[in-house]
């Protein structure tokens, strides 16, 4: 516990702790005592009794330093959940390590942000760490060089892995664990031994007191005391120093017959293979070309200069400087070589990467010397000095002509390169008032330059932490584009959550349909393409949202400050550990025109998706038999096919649903969609998601943003948003009436069965149809046909502005047994009469700096729509020979002057703000209309 406590950060060392407990060893048998009390299986001695006796020795404690290591200890035995200490191996001996589950939160004083437990596994030989998020949780675990605070370094990473689980089912795990034993001098295959030594007996110590599934009977393990619920998830994967490790794992998983069997870690020898598949670079390289596309660039298609770290045997540097035949590679480097090509031959060099790729185990000396451009080559980093070649003195922008490598790196890294790509371990950025300490990678303090000596265009973060975040803001401010690397590599963490989800679903069909091992096998193998594409697609639609947020500046500042507030209040946000602004602060930001920058926006999404993923969870949502087809959209197609009754019952059904449901509604409407909604109807999350699901069917948006999502490249980006845009205010409109026209809690089903044939039906009437928006919805429709978009979508999102009316008009057919096209012709001309377009506009126009201002401007438009509405219902009850044009005009003429008069209300109110008191004298007006 000493040794857990120096990597929690207790601030003694465990000299002094040890110096403590030998002063006081009355105190330390009882503080042993308390931990036989809780965790000895077959203890009866009373542990409250114990607990009295602790708290009458520390008035014995003579020092302020005794008293606080004492009170320490006792809150770590009372932090511990579970533990092996006293389970027996197969020979009936007590183990040669401990492992101790333990509640992160009762730990005093812990670095933040606090997990949701870890297990700290110690042996004489080696320590490990295994910080969880939740309950369902994944994540690589690493080989740690950083014997003092590897913890540290593992929360740093959990931190990311949190924000970028974000897109997949389970929440973040990370792990490390550290070799005591020097390996300086050992033969490799020696190191190789002993580091695998290490990695399993950190992996026993997870599964000794990790509870197993037999069918849906959780079975608790054996000897040991548990103080949690059951908890029988516990998944691993690769990382650094473990890329090879998958299969060792599940080799233990199989000896201790855990349920997940080969699924326990994904990517060994049946599983998906990142680097085969380049899944992390391939995921990475959708931002590279979002950011490319917004700078008005296609990298596919014409050269672009790359600086980078790493080599091409990586799978993250290798894979990515090979997804463009464009890349002109100028300069990288890794921990042996520095690799300079001044003016690359574009086609020879992709080749020779190509090679190098292939080649096992390749450097930057086996690069072909005679394709390095003149004044290039490989340097050693161990060279004392490195002369440099006037060319490349002039591509690095210095005048020396000898550099040390850390110098020449730090040039390296401060190039005027279109792209900086990260694809190697270490962080090489951090912000100007930041320290070396601060950022807390001792190991690349010599190479590490400030945000403000960036001149890439476009930062690609392939690799872990390759910047901090403060660094990431400033580099955004300056221009730089870039998101971060929780958003960059995603892919990574999200191919593994399919293989294991796969894999689990697999053990059902095994256990139904006595499918045989290697008929599972060769069907993993069958899916790799299809896993990758929905994989990549995850990744497309998240920068996708970072772009909409982004175009909408500073208008969304007042719903970012609502959201992070409602997360502060739930306890889950904590706006300094994550560089994000505070209220004053981001009102300053807005008065001087500064939006939040990507690498903010792309924190918020992620606490977005794990509020409402949160929500869902508990809610009955993941239960209906709606949400049965978001399930299956998680899986290739081919298992959507053949084993729909399996996904069914797949154990992690909920938390798929409600992962797909919050990344869903996130990346489709924007980070602040759902709890602006929430503000303004006053309804809860779950809610909304159903009236977001509902509009999306009833509308049939799904083809309508796979049609927009097609035009990459083929229009500019800024007409892409605007397609975005103008279905997301649709969504929005419907969404928040669903909420206020319908019963709650929202039955999707039969709301979609409802109205979707009579709004499919609208579409066409309203094209018959002169009057409300006609000739604007024909002028937006040429202006975007005009700049490439097509006919048929130019028209049919054009018309989307028109359609929001659907429902209302369904609603007055129906109350009029009239047709949908009299029922369309009659709202639309009272719509114009009562000018709601323009008055729609200016409502639009309002700054929201208040919750009941929006909700003031929803319930002035609501109302406004239900007197149309139910003018539309009594006209078309009255019309019998007339037509409705003529009716409408009879309507007209006879009120002419009430309605100039409640135009000018309205247009009055809204122009103005919205005033409260102004507000009710308006909709008593109205309701005197009606």
């Amino acid at each position: 516990l000493a040794f857990y406590a120096r990597q929690a950060g207790f601030a003694h060392s465990v000299a002094v702790i040890s110096a403590t407990l030998l002063a006081y060893p009355v105190i330390a048998a009882d503080i042993a005592a308390l931990f036989d009390a809780r965790f000895a299986p077959e203890n009866t001695m009373d542990a409250a009794a114990v607990r009295a006796r602790l708290q009458e020795h520390l008035t014995t404690v003579r020092s302020l330093v005794e008293d606080s290591v004492v009170r320490y200890l006792i809150a770590l035995v009372e932090a511990i959940w579970r533990t092996n200490v006293f389970q027996h191996d197969a020979n009936g001996q007590l183990k040669k390590y401990f492992s101790f589950k333990i509640n992160s939160n009762l730990v005093p004083d812990l670095p933040q942000p606090c997990p949701y437990a870890e297990i700290f596994v110690y042996a004489a030989y080696m320590e490990g760490i295994h910080l969880r998020g939740g309950k369902v949780a994944r994540g690589g675990i690493r080989w740690s060089d950083r014997r003092e605070d590897f913890r540290r370094e593992v929360l740093g990473l959990i931190k990311a892995q949190m924000v970028k689980n974000a897109v997949i089912v389970p929440v973040g795990s990370k792990g490390g664990f550290v070799v005591k034993k020097s390996l300086v001098g050992l033969p490799r295959e020696e190191q190789q031994v002993e580091v695998v030594r290490c990695y399993q007996t950190l992996i026993r110590g997870l599964l000794d007191i990790t509870d197993n599934l037999h069918g849906n009977k959780v079975v608790p393990p054996a000897q040991v005391v548990r103080h949690d619920g059951d908890d029988p998830y516990l998944v691993v994967a690769a990382d650094k120093g473990t890329a090879t490790f998958s299969d060792i794992a599940n080799a233990l998983a199989a000896e201790y017959g855990f349920w997940l069997g080969d699924a326990f870690a994904s990517g060994g020898s049946v599983g998906y293979d990142h680097k085969k598949m380049g899944i992390t670079a391939r995921g990475g390289w959708e931002a590279v070309k979002r950011h490319f596309r917004e700078r008005g660039k296609d990298i596919q298609a014409t050269p672009f200069t790359v600086a980078g770290v790493g080599d091409m045997s990586g799978d993250v540097f290798g894979n990515g400087m090979l997804l463009s035949s464009q890349i002109r590679l100028l300069a990288a480097f890794n921990h042996k070589h520095i690799f300079l090509d001044p003016n690359p031959d574009v086609e020879a060099s992709f080749v020779e990467r190509q090679r190098l790729f292939n080649l096992p185990a390749s450097q930057w000396s086996d690069y072909n010397p005679r394709l390095i451009s003149e004044g290039g080559g490989v340097f050693d980093r161990s060279a004392k000095t490195i002369t440099v070649s006037p060319v490349v003195r002039g591509l690095l922008g210095t005048e020396e002509n000898a550099l040390t490598p850390d110098a020449l790196i730090r040039l390296i890294l401060g190039m005027d390169v279109e792209l900086l790509w990260f694809g190697g371990i270490g962080t090489y950025v951090r912000a100007n008032h930041e320290t070396d300490v601060e950022v807390g990678d001792k190991t690349n303090d010599a190479l590490r330059i400030s945000a403000s000596a960036l001149k890439a265009k476009v930062i690609g973060e392939g690799a872990n932490l390759g910047m901090t975040q403060k660094s990431r803001i400033e580099a955004a401010q300056q221009g730089v584009r870039l998101n971060t690397d929780a958003i960059d590599n995603s892919a990574g963490v999200d191919c593994s959550d399919h293989e294991v989800n796969i894999k689990i679903l697999m053990q059902e069909v095994t256990r139904r349909r006595h499918f045989k091992i290697e008929e599972r096998n060769r069907l993993l193998e069958a899916m790799t393409d299809e896993v990758a594409e929905l994989v990549i697609y995850d990744n497309y639609l998240q920068t996708a949202a970072l772009s909409l947020a982004e175009a909408k500046g500073i208008q969304l500042h007042g719903a970012y400050a609502g959201l992070m507030r409602r997360l502060e209040a739930k306890g889950k946000l904590n706006r300094a550990l994550e560089c994000l602004p505070d209220d004053v602060s981001l009102a300053a930001r807005t008065r001087q025109n500064k939006p939040l920058t990507r690498p903010e926006l792309a924190v918020l999404l992620a606490y977005a998706k794990m509020d409402i993923f949160d929500e869902l969870i508990t809610s009955k949502i993941p239960d209906e038999p709606r949400m049965a087809n978001d399930l299956k959209r998680y899986f290739p197609v081919r298992l959507q096919e053949n084993f729909e009754a399996e996904i069914a019952a797949h154990p992690l059904r909920r938390e798929i649903i409600a992962t797909h449901a919050a990344n869903s509604i996130v990346n489709r409407c924007g980070i602040h969609f759902a709890h602006a909604l929430e503000e303004t109807s006053g309804a809860p999350l779950c809610d909304i998601v159903r009236a977001y699901a509902t509009a999306r069917e009833v509308f049939g948006l799904r083809a309508l943003w796979g049609a927009i999502e097609k035009l990459d490249t083929k229009v500019p980006v800024a007409v892409q948003l605007e397609l975005h845009h103008a279905v997301n205010t649709l969504v929005e409109h419907q969404a928040l009436w669903f909420l206020g026209q319908e019963k709650q809690p929202l039955d999707v089903t039969a709301l979609v069965a409802h109205y979707a044939p009579s709004v499919a039906g609208l579409a066409k009437a309203f094209r018959e149809i002169s009057g409300l928006q006609s000739s604007a919805v024909h002028q937006q429709a040429q202006a975007w046909i005009a700049v490439h978009v097509p006919s048929e979508l130019s028209h049919q999102v054009a018309q989307l502005k028109s359609l929001r009316y659907a429902t209302d008009i369904i609603r007055v057919a129906e109350a009029t047994k009239a047709s949908l096209s009299d029922a369309a012709a009659g709202y639309v001309g009272l719509a114009e009469m009562l000018s709601l377009p323009q008055l729609e506009t200016a409502a639009a126009a309002i700054p929201l700096n208040a919750p009941w201002q929006a909700q003031a401007r929803t319930a002035v438009l609501a109302d406004l729509y239900e007197i149309i509405r139910n003018l539309s219902t009594c006209l078309l009850k009255n019309v019998k020979k007339d037509t409705v044009a003529k009716a409408l005009e009879a309507f007209e003429v006879k009120n002419a002057s009430r309605l100039v008069k409640y135009r000018q209300t309205l247009a009055h109110a809204l122009g103005g703000g919205i005033d409260v008191g102004f507000l009710t004298l308006v909709n008593r007006g109205l309701r005197g209309l009606e």
